[in-house]
């Protein structure tokens, strides 16, 4: 295991969250998914308890511990992308996999998971829009204006 792991909470789809990620981004797998030895809280015995996976080289686990907590926008991946196409092909995955539409290039999978699919041309140009990036004004107003 890594030394630092992201520890996403579900109520029962970690698994299957993981599936999507490793079938969507690349460098993404589903690892070793782990079954309740017994009765617990939120499931049973041989249910999914704990799923290993990687998103965009990112380490993670994935933990059906029931519907106690939720994922909100305090948390979300941010995946560079190197054109429209490549944007477009993450956003409609998401999306169109149950997930809802945000602003500014941000969305939610159908698990609550925040997602920002950001062009990595405005992570290279800080919004301070500062000496150097000017041209890229009109992409970032367009982009915080936009749905997708």
């Amino acid at each position: 295991m890594a030394k630092n792991t992201i520890c996403l909470w579900y109520d029962k789809d970690a698994e299957a969250a993981a599936r999507f990620y490793a079938e969507t981004f690349p460098d993404s797998v589903v690892g070793a998914v782990h079954r309740a030895p017994s009765d617990y809280p939120s499931g049973k015995a041989g249910d999914v308890l704990i799923v290993e996976f990687t998103v965009a080289d990112v380490p993670c686990i994935g933990l059906n511990g029931g519907p106690v907590f939720k994922h909100n926008e305090a948390f979300s991946f941010q995946i560079a992308t190197d054109d429209q196409d490549e944007t477009d092909r993450y956003w409609n995955a998401i999306v169109g996999n149950g997930g809802q539409e945000s602003e500014c290039g941000w969305c939610k999978d159908k698990w609550g998971v925040s997602w920002q699919i950001t062009p990595r041309v405005l992570t290279r140009c800080p919004f301070s829009i500062g000496v150097g990036c000017f041209h890229h004004r009109p992409i970032i107003t367009r982009m915080q204006a936009a749905r997708g």
